[in-house]
């Protein structure tokens, strides 16, 4: 059948601008008949590795190998760097591995100048190859870099990012004819100007990383080459780059501009050692594929430490952090299938382990008992029964206490990302505070941190009322944040005070709607059902008695004006609660939310328990007619007050406005509990408290009992 590579499965990156037109065209030998994938190389296996961000070591096929010879108790083959170099007569001077000899303080320079004007590159190499000629690469170096993930492009261009695959130091190639014989690392200027390889125009602020020729920036350090120093058809000398650069510089301008295969590497950190293998290696292929001549001499800044680390720790260490009985022998092993060289005496638990610098993520002995569980095998290790004396955590008893009550109240919990778009995180607010943004989010819809929990659970109703899900009672227990606007403050910004105004707080929010089912009988939900719950769950946490709901509306605009309150405790405002605004939403939907990072904070004292009364308690009604601008709580006060150690309860259950009532006024009703815990009351005792409380109403509000 004839076919385009494309229709063979090829990735449409990988295809020249020949395959991309049309029909691919195998050579004289291919068999007729046979597979078109295994005659091109390309029947082959990929195995895909999901790396730990701290295994940098491991992005490398060196590394990889040295990881697997851990496993297998193989030895890791040293790849070949051996290379000719030619002096300025082009003269052989030397034919081996000279990785040792350009470590060397006095090693030879080249004819351009090298330049480091920034604290952010602490390693940069620089060699010259002369007379390269630019071809197709082999078909093997092809084949691993398509298998990589990567374009080949041309022998020269190709050798830079095999060389980055197999050692894991990013490689950059300049065309020498090309450069001012000048290399210099700076800091960009604020707005400098930089095409890179891609052929896209960049504009660079002072935190970016650049190489320049001494006149204009050439390329961006870490992430990717400058367009007008690449290497072209006609280039004939090349300048190689091996460097090490800053990486949280390197991981911000990548998160900015372009993430490429060298910032993934220089993000997680490099190897100074092998910084110079992989530049020599670069040389030595160079010289076997391009047929190019390499320059005796080198360019040099170093200011890295390439002493391996030296780590002491014991056999008990080991084992008491494991929980296992590993024999020192065991863990000498262990260390040795790593390649980590180590010092110890036959008769001595102390074993001094030395790291090699391509491991930079162990630095502590934790890290060493780590590697021997992981190479030992967690599968070796037996499983032990606890011993420890269990006994019920602390840290967060109050939330999981707050959690329960909420079930038992009939609610379901929901959790929910503190991420939402600017203008939900400022809703159920007043507005007072500034919202946090993140850094680089992924869409604008979870761009901002969340000023409160509630904006959140409106959220998930107004998902289950656009699937015809009507009743709805949530909670959640969880955190908001803000940032205190100091504008409206009067305080003068400063860096310090900008830092430390950020805040987060714990919440508990609620939202209820539609029909409540209490347990006995299913209700419609109201302003007093959402007020029942939040005093259920003050009076649960010891606030009995010291808390109101305060007439605010200036709480914020979308809440109802009319039916919303500030739950204050001890006068002071820990919440709110009311209905969504009509504005914003016609159904009844009512929110509770509660600060508990304050409320918590106010002390409470031990609970304390009495017995039920053997002797019948008397439940009195009392209905009081009082001026519109009278509330509730404040005649439920003035009743608690005056009815004494014989008042048990007292409670509202019933609003009137209309025929017989005054203009201007309202009647009130509640019911009113009476008892005692050794006797039944008689009827004088009860006719005086009644007494006591109705003169109390009527002295205080003017009060008059309805007939």
């Amino acid at each position: 059948m004839i076919c385009s590579i494309a229709e063979l499965g090829l990735d449409n990156k990988f295809l020249t601008e020949a395959d991309k037109e049309g029909i691919h065209e195998l050579e004289e030998d291919a068999p007729i008949g046979g597979d078109p994938v295994k005659y091109l190389g390309w029947a082959d296996n990929v195995v895909d590795f999901e790396l730990t961000t701290n295994r940098g070591d491991l992005l490398s096929i060196l590394g990889m190998a040295y990881e697997v010879g851990a496993i297998y108790n193989k030895k890791v083959k040293p790849i070949n760097l051996e290379h000719t170099s030619y002096d300025k007569n082009g003269k052989a001077v030397n034919n081996k591995n000279e990785i040792e000899l350009i470590k060397e303080k006095d090693a030879t320079k080249l004819d351009f100048k090298l330049e480091i004007n920034t604290e952010n590159c602490s390693l940069f190499l620089a060699r010259k190859v002369e007379d390269i000629k630019i071809t197709e690469s082999p078909k093997e170096i092809k084949e691993k870099l398509m298998a990589s993930g990567i374009r080949p492009i041309n022998n020269v261009v190709d050798i830079s990012n095999y060389v980055m695959l197999e050692t894991g130091q990013p490689l950059h190639f300049y065309d020498a004819d090309k450069l001012q014989e000048m290399i210099e690392v700076r800091m960009a200027k604020e707005n400098e100007k930089l095409t890179t390889l891609d052929g896209q125009e960049r504009t660079l602020t002072c935190e970016d990383i650049v190489i320049s020729d001494g006149k204009r920036a050439i390329g961006l350090a870490g992430v990717m080459g400058g367009f007008d120093t690449e290497i072209t058809e006609s280039t004939k000398n090349v300048i190689i780059e091996s460097a090490i650069f800053d990486n949280v510089k390197v991981r911000k301008t990548s998160n900015k501009i372009l993430r490429s295969e060298a910032s993934n590497r220089f993000e997680k950190g490099l190897d100074p050692n092998r910084t110079y293998m992989a530049i020599e290696r670069a040389c030595h292929m160079l010289e076997k594929y391009a047929s190019g001549k390499v320059l005796d001499g080198i360019s040099k800044y170093d200011k890295t430490n390439k002493e391996s680390k030296r780590i002491d720790i014991t056999v008990t260490n080991i084992n008491e952090v494991l929980g296992t009985i590993i024999d020192k022998k065991d863990i000498l092993d262990v260390f040795t299938k790593l390649g980590f060289e180590y010092e110890t005496k036959k008769d001595e638990e102390l074993i001094t382990v030395i790291v090699p610098t391509r491991r930079i993520d162990i630095s502590i002995k934790e890290d060493l008992i780590e590697e021997v569980g992981r190479i030992y095998g967690v599968d070796n290790i037996p499983g032990r029964n606890m011993i420890l004396p269990v006994k019920k955590g602390t840290y967060d008893r109050t939330s999981r206490e707050i959690r329960n009550k909420m079930f038992n109240l009939g609610l379901n919990e929901t959790l929910t990302y503190v991420l939402v778009n600017e203008e939900e995180a400022k809703m159920f607010t007043n507005k007072d505070k500034e919202s946090i943004k993140i850094l680089s989010p992924l869409t604008e819809e979870k761009s901002v941190l969340r000023q409160n929990v509630t904006t959140a659970l409106y959220k998930i109703y107004n998902y289950n009322k656009s699937r015809s899900i009507d009743n709805v009672s949530l909670f959640e227990l969880g955190k908001a944040f803000y940032k205190e606007n100091l504008d409206k403050k009067n305080v003068e910004k400063t860096e310090a005070n900008d830092n430390e105004n950020y805040a987060e707080e714990y919440k508990l929010a609620c939202l209820m709607t539609g029909e409540y089912f209490t347990g006995l009988q299913t209700k419609n939900v109201d302003f007093y059902t959402i007020k029942g719950v939040t005093e259920e769950v003050l009076d649960y946490l010891g606030y009995n008695g010291r808390y109101s709901f305060v007439v605010d509306n200036n709480i914020t605009e979308d809440l109802h004006p009319g039916k919303s309150a500030i739950i204050s405790v001890n006068n002071d405002k820990v919440g709110f609660i009311g209905r969504v605004n009509p504005t914003i939403c016609k159904d009844e939907v009512y929110v509770m939310e509660l600060n508990l990072d304050k409320l918590l904070a106010k002390q409470v004292g031990k609970m304390k328990y009495k017995e039920f009364s053997k002797f019948q308690t008397v439940k009195k009604d009392l209905a009081v007619v009082v001026d519109n601008k009278v509330e509730a709580q404040e005649l439920q006060k003035v009743i608690k007050a005056n009815g004494g150690k014989l008042l048990l309860n007292s409670k509202i259950f019933d609003l009137y406005t209309g025929k017989g009532i005054p203009e201007g006024k309202k009647s009130l009703a509640f019911s009113v509990e009476l008892g005692a815990n050794d006797r039944t009351l008689t009827d004088d005792e009860i006719v005086a408290v009644m007494n006591k409380i109705t003169e109390g109403l009527e002295k205080k509000f003017g009060a008059e009992l309805r007939s």
